[in-house]
């Protein structure tokens, strides 16, 4: 058994020769999912109803609907690509993001669930100055859901060149522009019933995409892991088998290794739209049960695209997979179309659009949800909303403009190198979300001040640190390669900007003589450890 010697078939099938197919397929998930969506509506009369669904869902199913949440189009694609690619290096980013659910289960889930009703400014301002916490906690969401819906919408546009064959910048720009409208009418009609019941279907389908071509793979080489691992090392050569292929090669790759590694692990813990997904169960208990759930699937898809990047290394070969007009992106849709043909490979493509979809929809909701209930409703009403569907049509109009901010981000974006903009994304929830709700969770002390310090100054280090690392200038791979202003060596931040952050909250409470921030600890203790007094399935 060969890896595929002339890669220009393969990527000439891949690049548009099924296109009416991956387009017909990508329409039955649209129909289907849109009569879901329109169901869900009927139950969505209320605010709890559109931000929380009502919290009506169960544990598993929440389970379910966090990890389509989770499994973005970068799960799927990036890492079989970087496995393909790099072997061992690519699936170090699958241990990171698995590892990341314990600290959400130990330290979050449940405490989170207890202590808010629909967003983190919930939890933050429970027992601080209320409208500066959520001033700040709403930017902090807004910053990390744009850049997490740009890389989306903007890897969408490189998806098309690929799996429709659309390779001018127009035809790309139409289809970012669907897949935004498609985003704005789920959020816009179904809430996060609707949202959530997408992104069940989606996970489903990605799960089981992802699981018929492991035992396809596994069966041409008699269910021996061995023999295909020694497969892939014949093509590809030993690297691929060996740490260091990727972030061993110099002292500067093996920080920034480790730096990555800290933001994934702990910034999923910080990420708005996972976090309000707490908020669909009725119970604390539901919340654990979620998680659980999500770490399981997660944890069965990750070891799926252990033998999917191995097998598309071994089958395609990392020649052929670069060579493609997706590059490390196309090794999951270049292995369904070596295995299956033009249907295994309409499906991959359909299921690669539908995770976008999903998991852009899951963004725009919360992001507006955290306009309208933190900034609208508790900082320029100060809580005193006559009209709770008023809130609801704020949330409404903030989508609108949230999905079409991110359609020309996403269109101006298209072609550049985004894979620091999830960077970005993991690196702020870690830095400024992270610290933030710890702290308040478990420090009796910890203040307004501090809470301020650590958003802000968060944010602020972050992004200043992106700005002037590699990921932005100064190499091919940068988005901008003809310039270089890179003056921080390493392209994630986390591991300078994560504990800056931590020590700003700190040094910003014992700095300041506030003290309004333990007056309700005692409170929010019980309350986060036992539910007492927590938000149950109904509106108040």
């Amino acid at each position: 058994m060969q890896a595929i010697s002339a890669t220009q078939p393969l990527a000439a099938e891949a690049a548009g020769g099924n296109s009416l197919l991956n387009i017909g397929i990508f329409a039955i998930f649209v129909a289907v999912t849109m009569v879901i969506v329109f169901r869900a509506s009927r139950n969505t009369k209320t605010a709890s109803d559109y931000y929380a669904a009502g919290h009506a869902f169960s544990g598993p199913q929440n389970g379910i609907a966090i990890s389509g949440d989770y499994l973005s189009a970068a799960s799927f694609l990036g890492i079989a690509g970087a496995i393909a690619v790099n072997g061992y290096d690519g699936f170090l980013y699958s241990i990171g993001f698995l590892v990341a659910w314990l600290v959400a289960l130990l330290l979050v889930a449940e405490l989170l669930r207890n202590t808010g009703r629909y967003t983190m400014g919930d939890v933050l301002s429970f027992r601080m100055r209320e409208r500066p916490v959520r001033t700040a906690a709403s930017l902090s969401t807004l910053v990390v859901s744009f850049f997490y819906l740009l890389a989306q919408m903007a890897g969408a546009g490189g998806l098309i060149a690929l799996l429709l064959g659309i390779t001018d910048k127009g035809g790309q720009a139409i289809v970012i522009a669907v897949v935004g409208a498609l985003m704005i009418l789920y959020v816009l009609v179904g809430g996060m019933r609707g949202t959530t019941w997408v992104q069940i279907i989606k996970a489903a389908l990605l799960i089981a995409g992802a699981f018929v071509m492991t035992i396809w793979v596994l069966g041409l080489y008699g269910f021996n892991l061995s023999a295909l691992l020694g497969h892939a090392a014949e093509v590809a050569g030993d690297k691929v088998l060996n740490p260091g292929a990727q972030y061993g090669k110099t002292e500067t790759s093996k920080l920034d290794f480790i730096s990555l590694g800290i933001a994934l692990v702990l910034g999923t813990a910080g990420l708005p739209h996972v976090l309000m997904r707490f908020y669909t169960v009725p119970t604390a208990k539901e919340a654990r049960r979620s998680v659980v759930w999500a770490i399981w699937l997660i944890g069965l898809f990750y070891l799926f695209t252990l033998v999917l990047g191995y097998g598309a290394g071994a089958l395609v070969g990392p020649d052929a997979i670069k060579d493609a007009p997706g590059g490390v992106n196309s090794a999951a849709p270049l292995l369904a179309s070596y295995l299956g043909g033009p249907l295994l490979l309409g499906f991959i493509s359909a299921v690669a659009f539908a995770t976008i979809l999903a998991v852009v929809a899951g963004l725009t909701i919360t992001a507006s949800a955290s306009f309208a209930h933190d900034i609208y409703a508790n900082v320029i009403k100060k809580g005193k909303v006559d009209d709770k569907q008023q809130e609801v049509r704020v949330a409404r109009i903030t989508a609108v403009v949230i999905g079409v901010v991110s359609i020309l981000g996403g269109i101006a974006a298209n072609g550049q190198n985004v894979a620091f903009l999830v960077a970005l994304a993991f690196a702020v929830a870690a830095s400024a979300n992270l610290p933030t709700l710890l702290y308040s969770l478990f420090w009796k002390r910890f203040n307004t001040t501090g809470a301020l310090f650590s958003i802000y100054g968060g944010l602020a280090i972050t992004i200043v640190l992106i700005i002037f690392s590699p990921a932005v200038s100064g190499g091919e791979e940068a988005m901008f390669p003809s310039m270089d202003f890179a003056l921080f060596p390493l392209k994630n931040p986390g591991l300078v900007s994560i504990p800056l952050s931590f020590l700003l909250g700190y040094l910003g409470t014992i700095m300041s003589k506030d003290e309004n921030g333990g007056e309700k600890y005692a409170e929010m203790e019980v309350r986060s450890l036992t539910g007492a007094g927590a938000e149950k399935a109904v509106q108040h």
